[in-house]
Parts: structure tokens; C-alpha cells; sequence
């Protein structure tokens, strides 16, 4: 057998999905066929300090009490860990490197660039593919520009908001209406979201939302169905089959996605054939106006009253455990958790050769 590939596996992080990223890590750790691949477990703690050692399959009692053998300083900054810490602890250079961080400082294309600028092969979308779907405005203006479908919303950052709240309030109320949904710009799995019913919970959620962002989405109200595909691949992605969540609450927040466990997944999910191609149609279009690469997840809304159909978001580094919506999707498609992980590899190292055939300078 060939020399094994040295493959970085990076997890933890500073955002509010910490925990999520973990699960991640550890579902990825178990899935690796370790004939093919060297695996480097590097793990970043909630304030930002980067360690690498032995991942020991076993749930912490808390996110910085991981059973981990620490080989690095925790007060290393990114920057060092990354240029030096990763190689040399490492013993060699990597191969490739695999981000499993979600949220901000991982999936918005700030480790992105780190790798970028390391002239590491990594897993997953660029930087600016990364920052854009992550900010829901710039996503939204990028498939407006495309022609795709979405539900009315408005936007504004904080300081417009704080000279004039009346605008935006009367803004709103004239083209959304309520009840309406308010969420952060730049954050990832369904945190900082409120529903408004009135104008005091509409201000209210505008204040929470701020907590987490500078700049906020207002969305309309769709009574519909939450149907989802996954994309796999770089200039030709391929999709999978449709899934629909259902919800166990008002809609589907955090406590929905990860607390309570009784939102179901229904895969496949029970779609006219039709109805079926036109969401995985618009996923590619979608994928592609965005320059996506390796993977991402789609997320739709199908409107209960007459069928039409609409882009809600983009998830760049989608939760990844064998019991998440995006490997689901491909298992029911054909595609198994292990030969999910070899595919994102390979597609990591067929953008970067793509990449050193370019010239940079003159």
C-alpha cells in the first residue's frame, strides 16, 4: 500500500457552535479509513488557543476539559499554529487539511484564508465562497443577481438602525408585515433568530439579534415546508435527494436542531418528481453563482399555498455526524459516510492543483 495522506483535522473554535463542531470532529475521527489516511487532530479552544495531540473518543465534561495530549502552547496564536505549530507537530507537512468548524472563525473564510496564505490544500469552499455564505445579505443579493426566487426581506447594520429605528420599523411593517423573522447576518445554526408577532417583539428581536451581529435580516413569514439538499463537488457538483425537516417547534431554532430531539428528517422527502428536480435544479444554480466548492447544504422553503418555491440559505460546512441532514442525504443518494470523506479529499487536492497551475505574477 501507497504512503498513508497526512490530513489536519481542525475543530473546536471561538464561535457559539463549539459544541456542534466537536461532534462533528469526533464522528469524522471514527468514520477515516486509517489505511489510507495519517490523521493530526489540532483543537481550537473556545478563547482562541490552539492544541494538538491525541483525540481520545470520549465526550468532555466541558469543551476546554477535552481528554486531549497537549503538545502545544494554548497561548500559541493561529497565525504561529498554523505556519508552525501544524508542520512541525505534525512531524511533516500535511497533505490536506479538513476545517470542521462552523459559525464565525471557521466557516465565514477567516481560517480559510489562514490556509490560503500556508498554501495548504484544505476541504471544503474558499474564502470568499465561505464569507458569502455566511452573510445572509451578501448571499441574498448574490442569488437575487441570479434570478432565484426568495421570500421579502430587508436589512441594516446597527448604527442605521440606531438613528432611525421609526424607518425601519415602518419599512418593515409596510413590506414584510407579521408576523416576521429576525436573525444575525453573520451566524450559523439557527442562533440569535426570534419570531415577531408585534412591533415590541420585532424591537426586541432587533436587540437580540444585535448581540451577535452588527448587521441584521428581517424576513417575511412563509407558511411552508423545509426542504434540503446536499451538493457535493467543484466546477460539476453533483446533488442528492431531497429531505424535508419538520420541525418540533415554532420554527426551526437551535434548541429545535440540537436540544429537544424531536424534529424529524423525512428522507426522501415526499415530493412530486417535478417539485423534486426544480429544488435540486435551483441548488446547483445556486452552488455554482456562489463559486461553491466540496460541499454545502441548500436549504429551501416550498410554500404550503401554492407550491412556489424558494432559496433560503446556503451552509458552507453543514453539520456533519452520520445522523446529520447532509451525509443522510447522500446515503439515501448512494453515497455512504466513509466514501463521503475520501470524495471531499480528493476534491480538496484537485482544486489546489488547479490552483498551482495559475501565475501570480507577471
Amino acid at each position: 500500500m501507497g504512503e498513508k495522506l497526512k490530513v489536519g483535522l481542525i475543530y473546536g473554535g471561538r464561535s457559539g457552535e463549539h459544541e456542534v463542531s466537536l461532534q462533528t470532529a469526533l464522528s469524522v475521527l471514527q468514520a477515516f479509513d486509517y489505511n489510507k489516511y495519517d490523521v493530526k487532530p489540532f483543537y481550537i479552544t473556545k478563547r482562541g488557543g490552539w492544541l494538538t495531540g491525541s483525540f481520545l473518543p470520549a465526550a468532555p465534561a466541558s469543551v476546554d476539559e477535552l481528554q486531549f495530549k497537549e503538545q502545544q502552547s494554548a497561548q500559541s496564536s493561529a497565525i504561529t499554529s498554523l505556519f508552525d505549530g501544524i508542520s512541525t507537530a505534525a512531524g511533516a507537512s500535511l497533505d490536506v487539511v479538513f476545517p470542521l468548524l462552523h459559525g464565525t472563525f471557521g466557516e465565514d473564510g477567516t481560517i480559510q484564508g489562514l490556509l490560503e496564505m500556508a498554501n495548504l490544500p484544505y476541504v471544503g469552499a474558499g474564502v470568499l465562497t465561505s464569507a458569502v455564505g455566511m452573510d445572509k445579505i451578501m448571499m441574498k443579493k448574490i442569488f437575487a443577481h441570479e434570478g432565484l426566487p426568495q421570500c421579502v426581506y430587508r436589512s441594516f447594520n446597527r448604527t442605521q438602525w440606531e438613528k432611525d429605528p421609526g424607518f425601519f420599523i415602518m419599512e418593515i411593517e409596510v413590506s414584510i408585515g407579521y408576523p416576521c423573522f429576525i436573525k444575525p447576518a453573520n451566524l450559523g445554526s439557527s442562533v440569535g433568530i426570534s419570531k415577531a408577532r408585534n412591533r415590541d417583539e420585532l424591537q426586541a428581536a432587533v436587540a437580540y439579534a444585535l448581540r451577535y451581529d452588527r448587521k441584521v435580516v428581517v424576513e417575511e413569514f412563509v407558511d411552508a415546508r423545509e426542504i434540503e439538499v446536499s451538493v457535493l463537488g467543484n466546477d460539476e457538483p453533483r446533488v442528492s435527494v431531497p429531505g424535508e425537516i419538520i420541525s418540533s417547534g415554532d420554527f426551526y431554532d437551535y434548541q429545535a436542531k440540537y436540544i429537544d430531539g424531536k424534529s424529524v428528517m423525512q428522507i426522501p422527502a415526499e415530493l412530486p418528481s417535478e417539485t423534486a428536480e426544480a429544488v435540486r435544479s435551483m441548488a446547483q444554480r445556486a452552488y455554482l453563482a456562489i463559486d461553491g466548492s466540496g460541499l454545502s447544504r441548500m436549504d429551501f422553503f416550498l410554500r404550503k399555498e401554492d407550491g412556489k418555491l424558494f432559496i433560503n440559505e446556503v451552509n458552507t460546512m453543514p453539520g456533519f455526524t452520520p445522523f446529520s441532514m447532509y451525509p443522510l442525504m447522500w446515503k439515501e443518494s448512494g453515497i455512504a459516510y466513509r466514501e463521503l470523506l475520501d470524495s471531499l479529499i480528493t476534491l480538496a487536492l484537485e482544486r489546489y492543483a488547479a490552483k498551482q497551475q495559475l501565475q501570480y505574477s507577471s
